[in-house]
């Protein structure tokens, strides 16, 4: 079976504390389109592989794959990250604390 991988963009700020380890928790907005993308027709949370995220929309955009650790439903759509397990072309976002 092949893997469920889920594609988030995010802006530089955001992808700099994922990969910083600051930030484990990634938000979205209850709405009909996330409703989609992170639950079945039941209305169970979709059990994805990883996350890719991107920081761009071009081809060699900053790039890493982190651990999916389930999704969590407050005030927001709460989507759980674990370990980085991947990135690529980091050096373009010019980090001064990348651990």
């Amino acid at each position: 079976m092949a893997d469920k991988i889920l594609y988030l963009t995010l802006h530089k700020k955001w992808f700099k504390q994922i990969l910083n380890k600051t930030k484990k928790i990634e938000y979205r907005e209850i709405k009909p389109y996330w409703t989609k993308r992170l639950f079945d027709a039941e209305n169970n949370p979709i059990k994805y592989n990883y996350i890719i995220f991107k920081n761009g929309y071009n081809q060699n955009c900053p790039m890493m794959k982190v651990e999916f650790l389930g999704i969590r439903k407050n005030k927001q759509y709460e989507i759980l990250l674990g370990k980085i397990l991947e990135e690529n072309n980091i050096e373009k976002l010019e980090l001064s604390k990348h651990l």
